[in-house]
């Protein structure tokens, strides 16, 4: 009977109203860990809890509704400038141990996509298509109808070098060695960075938990950056045509390129990152795919100045970012608009910082996900989900959810939904990574309301 009950209990809460319907290898600040088990890998291990976490609460802090989207332990949405979803937010790309899955905002299903480890994933919005690595192919898969097709495929192609403007060969096993994948605004192609030779690289992979997802900040990353800076590899970016297959490469330098990002607004232009230890490069550049147009974004002024994880607006027209003058001291919400390279700065307050931020699909909110207790504004900063609203050139913060039990190693990457009703995030804090979503609107303040 008991089980019959919580069957029962279960069905009803799915079948909620009130659950969401419609509608997301860099240097972290975080450089050390918290304390607590680890497996033999040294990641992170949360303890199994005795039940699977809650379906669906109200944080007791804040008031605001989070709802627990994956199912299986070991989902996890995607790094916060991947996009995740279509255009109109029906759905939503997430990995699991499984594979690639999609969850159904209309259904509330999860469908899954792929089988088996992939990366590189990206939502194509308006074709509704996910691209991703698979072994030594590039694939496209339409989230409707599940169709999936080889765009490359093999050992080896050709590329064409637009720096020599000769003919390459390139290994399909080199693509995936870097950053990537974007999808640009008219769906028309993919880009990333790749390693030239892809195995040179000396950087070990990240510690995995116990349910198989990958640490964002782990004991020795800051060694591990600077060594891979002081290997000055070389590399390159590229692109890919999604109809034929196409691969062009470009901007073959030695220095680290990551964090590979299209305009949302023009197909000709990447967003990308000098990757390394922040105080020690000039991060944030802009490109366009022919090789022309290389743009520094953000000039260091100072010591120890750090500015990073870097994203588009949805409107394409600004680029923002996280901005410390100097590291660890003063804290901003940056942003340069690109036609006229005027300078927006945000102040945070100490306790407001977090790893990562984003933005609405209107502009008209920000959101970020707080620092574990060893971040780069540790002590005093907070771990929460928090909502920012702009106003007469400050930012007014809201709490969202307590993330005091969250294990930090694990970066939350908040993402908002395309109608900016949900935050989606993953987290730990009930054991295994799950993905969740948070209802921006406080759930308490909404009953108020009510006649």
């Amino acid at each position: 009977m008991h089980f019959i009950a919580r069957c029962l209990m279960t069905a009803l809460i799915l079948a909620s109203p009130g659950l969401p319907k419609t509608s997301g290898c860099c240097e972290s600040p975080e450089s050390t860990h918290q304390a607590g088990t680890r497996s033999q890998s040294g990641a992170a291990v949360p303890k199994a809890p005795a039940t699977a976490p809650p379906l669906e609460w109200i944080d007791a802090t804040t008031g605001h509704r989070v709802v627990r989207l994956s199912q299986d332990p070991g989902s996890s949405s995607l790094y916060f400038h991947q996009n995740a979803y279509t255009e109109s937010g029906d759905r939503m790309v997430f990995t699991s141990r499984q594979g690639l899955s999609c969850y159904n905002f209309k259904t509330r299903n999860i469908e899954l996509l792929a089988e088996g480890r992939v990366s590189g994933v990206i939502v194509g919005r308006r074709t509704r298509q996910v691209f991703y690595f698979k072994r030594n192919s590039v694939f496209a898969t339409d989230l409707d109808t599940h169709s999936t097709r080889e765009i490359i495929k093999g050992d080896k192609v050709q590329a064409a070098n637009l720096d020599t403007h000769a003919s390459q060969e390139v290994r399909l096993a080199e693509l995936h060695s870097g950053s990537g994948l974007a999808v640009n605004a008219d769906e028309t192609l993919l880009a990333g960075s790749y390693t030239e030779g892809g195995d040179q690289r000396p950087a070990s992979q990240p510690p995995t938990d116990a349910a198989g997802v990958r640490a964002d900040a782990y004991p020795g990353k800051g060694e591990m950056m600077e060594r891979r800076l002081a290997a000055r590899l070389p590399m390159a970016l590229y692109t890919i045509n999604i109809k034929t297959g196409e691969v062009r490469t470009f901007k073959h330098c030695t220095d680290w390129l990551n964090h590979v990002q299209f305009s949302p607004a023009d197909p000709g232009l990447l967003l990308f990152c000098h990757e390394g230890p922040w105080h020690k490069v000039d991060r944030i550049w802009t490109i366009r795919t022919d090789g022309t147009g290389l743009r520094k974004i953000h000039t260091r002024t100072i010591d120890m100045e750090i500015a990073g994880h870097e994203f588009f607006s949805a409107d394409g027209r600004a680029v923002w970012y996280d901005l410390q003058t100097p590291k660890g001291k003063e804290f901003w919400l940056a942003g340069v608009m690109l036609a006229t390279g005027a300078q927006i700065r945000y102040r945070i307050p100490r306790d407001q910082w977090s790893v990562h931020f984003n933005v609405s699909h209107d502009g008209k909110m920000f959101a970020g996900d707080g620092g574990g207790p060893n971040s780069v504004a540790a002590p005093g900063n907070g771990q929460w989900i928090y909502l920012f609203r702009p106003k007469d050139g400050s930012l007014s913060a809201e709490k969202l959810v307590n993330l005091a039990n969250h294990d930090y190693r694990l970066e939350p990457n908040v993402t908002f939904t395309p109608d900016g009703k949900w935050i989606v995030f993953r987290s730990n804090m009930h054991g295994p990574t799950q993905v969740y979503a948070v209802e921006v609107t406080s759930s308490t303040r909404a009953q108020a309301r009510q006649p």
